[in-house]
């Protein structure tokens, strides 16, 4: 059986990220300071899914998602998309709008999506299919 187990996310404010995973539901499961020429290196678990957490060796640049490729946003599901941005205390100033809303409709859902501090997409939606 093959599977994602998780992501590694790199931050220049550790607190801030992590504070941010909380926030939409993530547990810090293991917290190791000065790991290997890192501040951190953390693990934090959503269900089945893993975040590794870890500062840089040094201060590391931040790109705008939408001018790179490989991976541009995470996607978590969540059952009700408006009682869950309530639940999550998440500033309004980290939601992504479009048309000036926070959530909008897709295909055959609806979405938002949010920066992570350390620059990092995550988009929330409330249908499972594709």
């Amino acid at each position: 059986m093959t599977f994602v187990h998780h992501i590694c996310i790199q931050t220049n404010d550790y607190e801030k990220s992590l504070a941010f995973y909380q926030h939409i539901g993530f547990t810090l499961t293991e917290e190791t300071p000065n790991f290997h020429g890192r501040s951190y290196n953390s693990w934090l678990q959503l269900g089945s899914f893993y975040i590794e957490l870890q500062t840089g060796k040094r201060e590391l640049s931040r790109h705008e998602n939408k001018e790179y490729t490989g991976i541009a946003h995470v996607c978590l599901w969540v059952e009700n998309l408006e009682q869950f941005i309530q639940n999550s205390n998440l500033p309004e100033q980290v939601f992504i709008k479009k048309n000036g809303a926070i959530i909008y409709h897709v295909a055959n859902g609806s979405l938002c999506k949010a920066a992570a501090p350390e620059g990092t997409i995550i988009e929330f939606r409330d249908n499972k299919g594709i």
